[in-house]
C-alpha cells in the first residue's frame, strides 16, 4: 500500500475513535511505518491511538512520539500516583498480592517484580493506564521460571493451529529452556499479536522472541 493511502486511513481511524482527540495527533508514514506525534491529555489516549493504528490495514510498524500533557488541575504528584497505583494493584484479582513493585518518576510508572503467568504481568499494566497523573508506563515485571512440559513445542504448535485467524503452517516455533523463538510470516500485525498471546499462555514459557515477518 502507498504511504499516502496508509496515512489517510490512519487519520480516518483516529478520527473515528471517540476515545481520541485526533486534532492533537499528527501522522506521518514512510515505508509502511507510522509515526504519531503531537500531544494528548492522558496516557489512555496515547494507548488508544496506538491500538487504533494497529487496526489499520497496511500498517507495518509504529513509532510512538505522542507526548502526554495533562491539562491544568489534572496532573498529580508522584507520591499520589504511586499510592493510587498500589491500591489499584491490590484491588485487581488478576495480580498476585505484593508481587508487583511500583516506582514513579515525574509521572512515569515503572513496574518491577515477578509473577507466574504473563496474563498477570499484563493485568498489572492494564489496571494502571487510566490513573490520573500517569504520562508513561514501563513494565519490567518478569514471568517466574516454572517446570517446563517436555512436549512444550508440540503444545504451542497445537495452540497456534487452533487460532482461527492464523495460518499456523507459516510460523516456526523454536524452544530452549522456556524461551520461545517465533519465525516465519503472517499477513498482518494483529496476527503476530495473536501468535505471541497463544505462546505466552503455555505453561513454562518465560520469554518470547518475536522474529515473525509481516506481509511476507
Amino acid at each position: 500500500m502507498e504511504d499516502r493511502k496508509l496515512k489517510e486511513r490512519v487519520e480516518r481511524e483516529l478520527e473515528w475513535d471517540p476515545a481520541i482527540d485526533a486534532s492533537r495527533v499528527g501522522v506521518t508514514v514512510k515505508d509502511g511505518i507510522v509515526t504519531l506525534s503531537g500531544h494528548v491529555p492522558n496516557y489512555v489516549q496515547r494507548i488508544v491511538a496506538e491500538r487504533a493504528v494497529k487496526r489499520v490495514k497496511g500498517f507495518r510498524g509504529l513509532a510512538q512520539d505522542l507526548e502526554v500533557r495533562p491539562p491544568d488541575g489534572m496532573g498529580a504528584p508522584d507520591d499520589e500516583v504511586a499510592a493510587s497505583a498500589l491500591r489499584s494493584l491490590d484491588w485487581n484479582v488478576s495480580v498476585p498480592k505484593n508481587a508487583v513493585q511500583v516506582r514513579v518518576d515525574d509521572g512515569h510508572i515503572i513496574l518491577a517484580g515477578e509473577v507466574d503467568y504473563d496474563y498477570q504481568r499484563k493485568a498489572a499494566e492494564e489496571c494502571l493506564l487510566g490513573l490520573r497523573g500517569v504520562v508513561r508506563l514501563t513494565n519490567h515485571v518478569t514471568v517466574r521460571p516454572r517446570g517446563m512440559a517436555p512436549d512444550l513445542k508440540h503444545r504451542i504448535e497445537e495452540a497456534l493451529d487452533r487460532q482461527a485467524h492464523l495460518d499456523a503452517g507459516r510460523i516456526v516455533v523454536l524452544v530452549q529452556d522456556g524461551k520461545v523463538r517465533l519465525e516465519g510470516s503472517v499477513r498482518a500485525p494483529y496476527q503476530r499479536d495473536i501468535a505471541k498471546a497463544a505462546v505466552w499462555a503455555a505453561p513454562g514459557v518465560t520469554a518470547v522472541d518475536d522474529h515473525i515477518k509481516i506481509g511476507a
